[in-house]
């Protein structure tokens, strides 16, 4: 074939996906495998949103509802939102990829951290705009510094909060310090993915930050029902935003974009808040057990607002995941992303996490590790 290739595309380098399961277990002979690499719910989705999904199933031959009218409103319920404040999306990335498709020409600049999302960044070469990539400082987004490298370029500033991979988080003051010295071309993204998880005392209040048009850059928030609602396999999402936002990512949005299952899961999800507390208090108390017991083995464990945490293993960060990988608990090498000596683990169930401190202390002083 002779392909003319587009330049801002041959050079994306594809998103690197895991393997499935079964074929890690079939290549290292291993089985009853553990998974705790990619931050996802470990006790699953509530039993109501699996019956509404088992339910939505004679529809299939039936496009779903291309507004997503029910859903919509059970989110702007859920928040004290309005329906028009709301954008639903094929897992919270297709709304990043909205945002892009929306404000993004050729030769904007978006700006994102690094580490963080991947996807923010191929979105934004897939349109042929110019990242602005900002190292975190002392692993948190290095606010000061995205300050200085705004220009009149600037589009999109996109912020994790909590951040993935190192589970930090910024508060309302810093947020306000932030917003007040950005000019208000600018629009600031927050990927609120894992915000359930924080403490309500510190969440921000985002929607009074949406409802204020002047005096400050827009601000967008990304939410997802794939980590606190279980829902990952479903691939759905939203975006809080001003009304005016919405009415233009609605039309870079295509039709029928979320699933009738998606639709259907997600509702009944909303409306099951007990499994919604469970696996939320869960989490906390499993994430505050792992890192007591990790410190014991003489590791350090970073604190996190979310379902998952950074540990400092003292040694090289593959060598041990491999070595744990063989006993058939998966975590997550941080060497990809800066930090060599890193693991990122994600809250299991008790029993998953009883066999991580198992294996990781068995693992630790097979390598001489501590």
């Amino acid at each position: 074939m002779k392909l003319t290739i587009p330049e801002n595309i041959a050079e994306i380098v594809p998103y690197p996906p895991g393997k499935p399961l079964e074929e890690l277990e079939r290549e290292y002979g291993i089985s009853d495998s553990i998974k705790l690499a990619s931050n996802e719910n470990p006790w699953g989705p509530s039993p109501k949103a699996v019956a509404a999904i088992a339910q939505s199933l004679s529809g299939l031959h039936r496009y779903p509802d291309g507004s997503g009218f029910y859903l919509t409103a059970a989110i702007a319920d859920w928040l004290g939102a309005g329906m028009d404040e709301i954008v639903l999306g094929n897992g919270s990335n297709e709304v990043i990829e909205f945002l892009v498709k929306a404000f993004v020409r050729t030769g904007d600049e978006v700006i994102t951290s690094h580490p963080s999302f991947l996807m923010y960044q191929k979105f934004v070469q897939i349109r042929g705009g110019c990242n602005k990539i900002i190292e975190l400082k002392e692993m948190r987004h290095d606010l000061d510094h995205i300050i200085e490298t705004v220009s009149d370029k600037t589009r999109l500033i996109f912020l994790d909060n909590p951040n993935n991979p190192c589970g930090t988080f910024f508060n309302t003051e810093e947020l306000d310090r932030f917003l007040k010295k950005l000019p208000e071309s600018v629009i600031v993204v927050l990927d609120e993915a894992y915000v359930d998880f924080v403490e309500p005392e510190h969440r921000i209040d985002i929607l009074s930050y949406i409802r204020q048009p002047t005096g400050i850059p827009a601000v967008v928030a990304l939410r997802t029902f794939s980590k606190a609602f279980g829902l990952a396999g479903l691939r759905i999402g939203y975006g809080l935003m001003h009304r005016d936002i919405t009415n233009l990512l609605h039309r870079v949005r295509q039709p029928f974009n979320i699933n009738l299952p998606a639709q259907r899961g997600a509702l009944a999800a909303l409306n099951d808040k007990a499994h919604y507390s469970t696996t939320i208090n869960k989490t906390r108390s499993g994430r505050s057990l792992l890192q007591q017991e990790i410190r014991q083995l003489g590791c350090k464990a970073y604190p996190s607002h979310t379902n998952f945490f950074l540990i400092d293993v003292g040694g090289d960060a593959t060598t041990l995941y491999e070595a744990m990988l063989h006993k058939g608990v998966i975590v997550r090498s941080m060497a990809a992303y800066g930090y060599p000596t890193f693991i990122r683990i994600t809250v299991g169930t008790k029993k998953e996490n009883e066999r991580f401190l198992k294996t990781f202390a068995a693992c630790l002083n097979e390598l001489g590790y501590v």
